[in-house]
């Protein structure tokens, strides 16, 4: 079939969770169908479109910039037009011609939009087949993120966008012919927006366990590490949380402990954890995770917002690391306590976690065993992604 798969992001280089899994996708859809690929990029990404010309038909690029003044404009017009800030921030007259003209030059039988951001451009592909492949039910992770955030203007702004995406996110899923969500929360999530149940399909966050091999630890790996892309809100609210809450209750009974927190683009509030002589190095983006993972003691995902899929929890376990995280860090996870992972919610609780790990090598070895062999078995891509084949089955008996 011939699909033409619009993302907000280029899902190359994997270097975030919405790559991870977007990528995932399209190598699962190239090995049976026929792809165009329509994204959005930032500054000059030849190198990775030319890589990601081995999985598609074709590969077409509308450039976007972020900045202060820009989303200034996208709030005056949610604001006069009551669409989501988000939707209207995405929606750009370059995307749209490029989608006209694609759709006015070949046939698609599908328009897959990955991620609610890019549904917009889905409904523009006459006679298509519609998938909205979403990511996270946003209007939780908006919620979720709101109720983190002391009152002021920012929450007000973030109030207001998850009420607006919760009705934007019911009239996609109502519209679309089909629906994914990458966990059973996030389905029920859409499906509140709807006030029924529905028929989404629930398919995973996947990984390629062929590439995301597993690391070789060293025998005295003892840092605690964290990896994530450091704009992301819930990475921000989560990573202080741990240096403020968790932190200081490790290197009381630990002085010497410290932690390693990577990540693209952290705000000075993050850079600032790092430059007060408290253990906690504070990287930035970095060229090789291996080099850290191969130090890493246990593997933290201290979050208290979000929605969706971790893939940085995913990759944790395709790499066998011993892994502590909160009870939403993994949530729709497979993982089990104390079998391939240990849960802990409160500061205490998760630095005894992290201590239990960094004292216990016999603990962290079955944690990462453990975790490995989940990752083989129910996360790789070219298992986890065959329902994809189901919903493609229903768009040619509906062609």
């Amino acid at each position: 079939m011939k699909i033409l798969l619009l993302t907000q992001v280029l899902p190359y280089p994997p270097d975030s969770g919405p790559k991870v899994k977007t990528l995932n996708v399209l190598k699962f859809l190239a090995q049976h169908h026929e792809v165009t690929l329509a994204s959005f990029v930032r500054g000059d990404q030849s190198a990775d479109i030319e890589h990601l010309r081995r999985y598609c038909r074709a590969v077409h690029t509308v450039p976007i910039q972020r900045g202060a003044l820009a989303d200034g404009v996208a709030l005056l017009r949610s604001l006069a037009s009551g669409e989501p800030w988000m939707m209207v921030r995405d929606d750009l007259a370059e995307m749209r011609a490029l989608v006209d003209r694609l759709a006015a030059e070949d046939r698609f039988d599908i328009a897959h939009a990955d991620q609610l951001n890019m549904c917009q451009y889905a409904r523009r592909v006459p006679g298509a087949f519609t998938l909205f492949d979403a990511h996270n039910a946003l209007w939780v992770l908006y919620k979720r993120l709101a109720e983190t955030m002391p009152h002021g203007p920012r929450r007000w702004l973030l109030e207001r966008d998850w009420r607006l995406l919760k009705t934007y996110e019911a009239r996609i899923v109502r519209e679309f012919a089909a629906t994914t969500a990458v966990i059973e929360e996030d389905k029920a999530a859409l499906e509140e927006t709807l006030g029924t149940r529905s028929q989404i399909e629930v398919i995973p966050i996947t990984v390629d366990t062929d590439e995301e091999k597993r690391v070789a630890r060293r025998p005295d790996a003892g840092r605690v590490t964290f990896a994530g892309t450091m704009y992301w809100p819930p990475n921000i609210d989560g990573v202080g949380w741990f240096a403020r809450e968790v932190w200081p209750l490790i290197r009381k009974v630990q002085p010497q402990a410290e932690a390693d927190i990577i990540g693209a683009r952290p705000p000075q509030e993050v850079v600032a954890l790092g430059q007060n002589g408290s253990g906690l190095n504070v990287t930035g983006y970095v060229d090789s995770l291996t080099p850290y993972l191969e130090e890493c003691g246990v593997f933290i995902v201290p979050l208290r917002a979000g929605g969706g899929m971790r893939v940085k929890i995913l990759n944790a376990l395709a790499h066998g690391l011993p892994i502590v995280s909160t009870t939403l860090g993994c949530e729709g996870i497979r993982v089990t306590h104390e079998h391939d992972i240990l849960i802990a919610d409160t500061p205490e609780a998760f630095a005894e976690a992290v201590l239990r790990v960094l004292g216990d090598r016999a603990l962290a070895g079955r944690l990462a065993d453990n975790g490995r062999r989940l990752a083989e078995t129910v996360y790789d891509y070219r298992v986890a992604c065959k329902p994809l084949d189901e919903i493609f089955q229903r768009a040619a008996l509906t062609a």
